[in-house]
């Protein structure tokens, strides 16, 4: 076999001063986990960035597997240029570098010391201020593979050993057609946590993969449903997620500027497909740099979104697909970073603007009789 001369292994670029490393993934993919000192740069950028800048170092490219990044570099041989692209890409190198040994003992004494005030602390103050679990409740903690949900497993396992009252928690994951590559490193996150899971399969992957009209909002439902329906199976009255403090706030401002309503992500919900059944959100109160501290302390690598429509997209820079793939959610982060910046209440402030309504100064609002209009009493 030929040897592939703009091919580069891992081990060449650790602890490098002669490189650069640029990191092809979209922007969300690149924030939920990249190989340290890279830079994220866009395909249709790319070209761009290397005429514009005088660089004397080798380029390393890399996407999620190799694939792209190759291709890439490959249409770059016939310049001037140092550009190679790493063997197996981010999942490679992610691979390589999973911690091997059970840190659990050392991340629930960091729980207990260095992060309770910014973690413990929010969670149980979510779950006293929101009324969340309560006694003789059964909990299904559903675990997606990401720092949220692994974090809230480790919160919830600190939670158990105070047990006030008696209540009880099974670690929930749902397969929903994950590569073999993510199932396991989730796996293996579960196992250097100390975190016993209990694992279901489905095939929603396949079922929406060639849905075009709001392929993500359909599998979002289907993964919920499929989780009430074990945790029901298994006894649980109720499920809890991962979402924390920004994604909330990101939610009352996507409303706004997406869907034209005021509308948050409420700390704990009724399900209305399954009698008994409720959602909490006991993460609620944590901000979302507080959790990528932690993990980055600990040098934990989780999976990000692991969905297969996703991975085509960026794993073909020809589709017409990936042009049309945006993150709405991506750009109300943004936003709130630009303006954050500027003044760093803002934060506080959309949080508090759906606990503070008046409806006195609103035009008009709906519950469950139908929509008031304020010239209805005026």
């Amino acid at each position: 076999m030929e040897e592939n001369k703009n091919e580069i292994s891992f081990y060449e670029i650790e602890n490098k001063n002669d490189i650069i490393l640029i990191d092809l993934r979209d922007e969300m993919s690149f924030l939920y986990g990249n190989i340290p000192n890279s830079i994220n740069i866009q395909f249709q950028e790319l070209e761009n960035f290397i005429l514009n800048n005088s660089i004397n170092k080798k380029i390393v490219l890399y996407c999620k597997n190799g694939e792209k990044s190759s291709k890439i570099a490959k249409n770059f041989s016939n310049e001037k240029l140092n550009i190679y692209y790493l063997k197996d890409g981010y999942m490679g190198w992610l691979k390589n570098h999973l911690i091997q040994e059970d840190i659990s003992e050392e991340v629930e004494k960091s729980i207990r010391k260095k992060f309770h005030k910014n973690l413990f602390s929010k969670f149980a103050s979510a779950i006293n201020k929101y009324e969340l679990v309560k006694p003789n409740d059964k909990i299904a903690v559903c675990i997606s593979g990401g720092k949220d949900s692994m974090l809230m497993a480790k919160l919830f396992q600190e939670l158990k050993r105070h047990n006030k009252f008696p209540f009880e928690i099974i670690f929930l994951v749902m397969d929903p057609g994950y590569s073999k590559e993510n199932r396991k490193i989730i796996e293996h996150n579960a196992k250097i946590l100390n975190i016993p899971i209990t694992i279901f399969e489905t095939n929603i992957f396949e079922n929406v993969f060639h849905i075009e009209k709001s392929p993500c909002y359909i599998c979002a439902r289907m993964r919920r449903g499929h989780l009430y329906n074990k945790a029901k199976e298994l006894g649980c009255n109720k499920i809890a997620l991962g979402h924390h403090y920004d994604d909330v706030i990101e939610t009352i401002i996507m409303g706004m500027l997406y869907s034209g309503q005021i509308q948050t992500m409420m700390p704990k919900l009724h399900s209305t497909n399954f009698e008994g059944m409720e959602l909490i959100r006991p993460m609620y109160l944590i901000r979302e740099d507080d959790i990528k501290h932690w993990r980055d302390y600990h040098k934990l690598h989780f999976i990000q979104c692991a969905c297969k429509f996703t991975d085509i997209c960026y794993n073909n820079e020809l589709s017409d697909k990936n042009s049309n793939v945006s993150s709405t959610r991506l750009k109300v982060k943004n936003f709130i970073r630009q303006i954050k910046n500027q003044d760093p209440q803002i934060e506080g402030n959309i949080f508090k603007s759906v606990e503070n309504v008046n409806l006195e100064t609103i035009i008009a609002y709906k519950d469950k009789t139908g929509t008031h209009h304020f010239l209805d009493e005026y």
